[in-house]
């Protein structure tokens, strides 16, 4: 059985040596095989991956690469387990950790900084500038689960403890893979500087960050909330996790309607999760003078941009990756205080042995698909002894 020099095992939870793991061939080939369980180091923990959600930047990263960067270069190849929105139980304690216990539900951050540079230091992890130097001979400390080392389409997965939130009993396994997600929608609104009640903001782009970019600002008192989409069925979802309003872009003019809706002076922020063309342009007349645009999206082309109306209106940009500044952990908090409702932006779920056909229903969005969980079979081999001897 599992036993490594200083790591913390207990008979309640047995660790095996070796686990189920997806990993990363060509573009798009995902592989199911056999990998040793991870050893966890100092300040770390093993962690029972009991659930996890896809994001779109795991098909982004299962297609081209990008984001993730393993060894150096892309992912393909290199034996690499993708997935980074993921929950479950901590099962072995690195030397030295006393954080949390073997036992503990949990939900996790992507990102733990390599605590030395710059960045780190002011608490910007997100933008280590160690970024991906975790390979070969150098081993500065950054991890980026999913991205930059092995993430959660795996049995178990390591995780730095600046990384892991207790949950409670009470949060579904479903629901604690979005903690993440609400938790970058977080991250948005305060690099955007204080989202405060009687705010106006505008959230572009329905998806998953976008829904919970809606919700997170309605729990701050932001008013109006408006979302703008394509999408009836996802516009719809946006008014039950607190939208004012939503435009269907296809039918009218966004900017045009934010301005009615406004009085013609427009809103104080825009968060935009939409990554089109566009966007950049009609964030900013949708703003009043002096507002903040957050760019949450990744875009696949490069835009053109007016930035001359930017500059006479003294506006603001803002880009963020992933979740940072510990906001998951305010995420979590709304969540766990049932300020919004974050599952109802979950709609599938699958089993680990149908990975592939669970990132087919979220890149293609098959049934109205927005977010997809997969679970793990020793969570469900758990839950269903618990009901039988109870």
């Amino acid at each position: 059985m599992y036993s490594h020099p200083g790591v913390k095992t207990a008979p309640s939870h047995p660790v095996p040596e070796t686990m189920k793991a997806w990993v990363l061939g060509d573009p798009d080939e995902l592989k199911l095989i056999d990998k040793p369980v991870p050893v966890p180091k100092k300040a770390e923990v093993l962690v029972r991956v009991d659930a996890i959600a896809i994001c779109a930047t795991d098909l982004d990263v299962i297609s081209s690469g990008p984001p993730a960067m393993i060894q150096g270069g892309k992912p393909f190849n290199k034996n690499f387990t993708p997935g980074h929105e993921y929950m479950g139980t901590v099962v072995a304690l690195g030397p030295g950790v006393d954080e949390f216990a073997i036992g503990d539900r949990i939900t996790v951050e992507i990102h733990a900084g390599c605590g030395q540079c710059k960045r780190c230091r002011m608490g910007m992890y997100t933008s280590c500038h160690n970024y991906g130097l975790n390979y070969g001979d150098v081993d500065k400390g950054h991890r980026a689960n999913g991205f930059t080392s092995d993430g959660g389409f795996a049995e178990y997965a390591v995780n730095n403890i600046n990384t892991l939130i207790k949950i409670s009993d009470e949060m579904s396994d479903e629901e604690a893979t979005l903690v993440v997600t609400a938790g970058t929608s977080m991250y948005g609104l305060t690099e955007l500087g204080g989202l405060i009640a009687g705010e106006g903001i505008v959230v572009m782009g329905p998806g998953p960050i976008g829904l919970l970019g809606v919700a997170v600002a309605k729990a701050l008192g932001a008013y109006p909330v408006i979302l703008t989409g394509t999408r009836d069925n996802r516009l719809e979802t946006g008014k039950e996790l607190g939208a004012d309003y939503v435009i269907n872009v296809r039918n009218e003019d966004a900017v045009e309607a934010v301005r009615r809706i406004t009085g013609g002076k427009g809103v104080d922020y825009v968060l935009e999760c939409s990554g089109a063309q566009e966007a950049i342009n009609e964030s900013g007349r949708m703003l009043n003078r002096g507002g903040k645009i957050c760019l949450a999206a990744f875009p696949h082309d490069p835009a053109l941009i007016d930035v001359a109306h930017l500059v006479r209106n003294n506006i603001y940009i803002y880009g963020i990756r992933g979740e940072g500044k510990s906001a998951t952990h305010r995420a979590h908090a709304f969540m766990a205080e049932k300020r919004f409702d974050a599952t109802k932006i979950h709609t599938h779920t699958f089993m680990m042995e149908e990975l592939p056909k669970a990132l087919h229903y979220a890149r293609n969005r098959i049934d109205d698909a927005i977010k997809v969980v997969v679970k793990m079979p020793q969570r469900r081999a758990e839950l269903e002894g618990r009901r039988k001897t109870g």
